[in-house]
């Protein structure tokens, strides 16, 4: 009789430990979840907060970017509007030195590096002024230029120099300085050499002439981590 009472305690305390221990795992189980929600919480929360931030940041940077579109065009029309332009031709003719202010600024520097462009604007300017042509010559550097910009990405005047040949007299001789400076293009002579005689020059003028390389808008994507 004693044997079974004790069996029976025995049987209770075995299956009060299994209760305890299913509750402690329980609980174990829920303190860990818990804890891994809430990480997961705070994490989501800094994460939305970082792109709350950037988009915050982004609408400010495009409304400040309206208004000085804004500006741009406002500034452009005028530009391009005046009755004159600046070099005192007609912003609206097709002469030498006609046409708006835009087209005078891009004339006079280009934003590639194209010396075939140059080579024919030099034969136009010495040909309209009866110079007879024997060369022009320079560079054409077009890959390389175009590659450092890509590379480097400079916005400076970058030189472009040529050489060019041509017959006169000395009253010509005299006067092709003041032709290419009057160039819409900007003409840097570095040096002048003639020879023969005063009705039959031959002239070598080594110059340098420019081009900006273009900004470009750059539009990019920005991962929030």
């Amino acid at each position: 009789m004693a044997n079974i009472k004790l069996s029976m305690k025995r049987v209770q305390i075995n299956k009060a430990n299994s209760s305890m221990v299913l509750t402690i795992a329980a609980a174990a189980f829920i303190v860990v979840f818990s804890l891994v929600a809430a990480r997961a919480l705070l994490n989501k929360s800094s994460y939305q907060g970082k792109v709350i931030s950037a988009k915050a940041k982004a609408v400010d940077q495009l409304e400040a970017n309206i208004t000085a579109s804004n500006t741009l065009v406002a500034s452009y029309k005028a530009f391009v509007g005046t009755p004159e332009n600046v070099i005192g031709g007609n912003p609206n003719g097709t002469g030498e030195r006609d046409g708006d202010n835009a087209k005078i600024t891009l004339d006079a520097l280009p934003s590639q590096y194209d010396f075939p462009a140059l080579a024919s604007s030099l034969e136009k300017i010495l040909l309209t002024n009866n110079y007879k042509i024997d060369s022009i010559t320079g560079i054409d550097d077009e890959v390389a230029q175009n590659t450092q910009k890509e590379l480097v990405g400079p916005l400076a005047p970058v030189p472009m120099p040529f050489t060019v040949g041509a017959s006169t007299n000395l009253a010509g001789a005299r006067s092709l300085l003041e032709t290419f400076e009057k160039s819409i293009r900007p003409i840097k002579v570095e040096s002048l050499q003639a020879s023969g005689s005063n009705g039959s020059l031959k002239l070598t003028v080594t110059a340098v002439t420019y081009f900006q390389p273009q900004k470009t808008l750059d539009i990019k994507m920005e991962t929030i981590k």
